[in-house]
């Protein structure tokens, strides 16, 4: 895993000026962070962009003037590659969520259900090498691999569940052996097994498939 080197360029981009100013305010005094764009929609963002450090991390909004967060994902991907993009938003809509990290998103939280120390837990969590949900996302996304008492044997392990699990909380495989007791080549073998077995290619994949619910 690659070394993050600290502070890393953010961007807030948040219509709601009371919500923009409080995490500008807090994130921007973490030794961890530079706020090096702060605006209200994505428009602004593009002409930013050409003016500032390119940010390492996104925390963007859903619901904005103009594009929304979501359209915006694909064609920020494609400008900035190596870049974690957050979405947030006040509502846990299985289909947005879906949408979002089927797009490349590497986090959804939930506003009014994230403090600001969460945020900042959120955006480590990325750099980690981990994912960013709130709890109620993650939950919808686990009720997708509970498997009915009358259904077939489970496709997978006792201890791939278990895996996985972790892996839609977020957890990097290195907290996950942590956790497990296992070593990271251990868990990273489980990782692979359990990206074979249910045909994705990433942690977005296995995300945004779970909350469609169609593994």
């Amino acid at each position: 895993m690659t070394t993050t080197a600290f502070p890393i360029a953010l961007a807030i981009v948040e219509d709601d000026a009371r919500v923009r100013d409080l995490l500008h305010e807090y994130l921007g005094h973490q030794a961890e962070f530079t706020c090096s764009i702060v605006v209200d929609s994505v428009e602004a963002l593009w002409t930013e962009l050409d003016l500032s450090l390119p940010p390492r991390v996104l925390l963007l909004d859903v619901s904005l003037p103009g594009q929304s967060g979501i359209e915006a994902l694909p064609a920020l991907k494609k400008r900035l590659p190596e870049a974690d993009i957050i979405l947030q938003t006040m509502h846990d809509d299985p289909d947005r969520i879906y949408q979002a990290l089927r797009a490349g998103a590497t986090g959804y939280v939930i506003k009014n259900a994230t403090s600001l120390p969460q945020y900042k837990q959120a955006i480590l969590d990325v750099l980690g090498g981990g994912a960013a949900l709130s709890p109620s996302v993650a939950r919808k996304a686990l009720q997708h691999f509970q498997p009915a008492p009358s259904q077939q044997p489970a496709l997978l392990s006792a201890r791939e569940q278990e895996v996985l699990h972790l892996l839609v909380d977020g957890l990097a495989e290195k907290q996950i052996a942590a956790r497990l007791a296992l070593s990271p080549d251990t868990v990273h073998t489980y990782v692979k097994r359990l990206y074979d077995k249910l045909r994705v290619r990433s942690r977005s994949e296995l995300l945004s498939r779970a909350l469609k619910g169609d593994l």
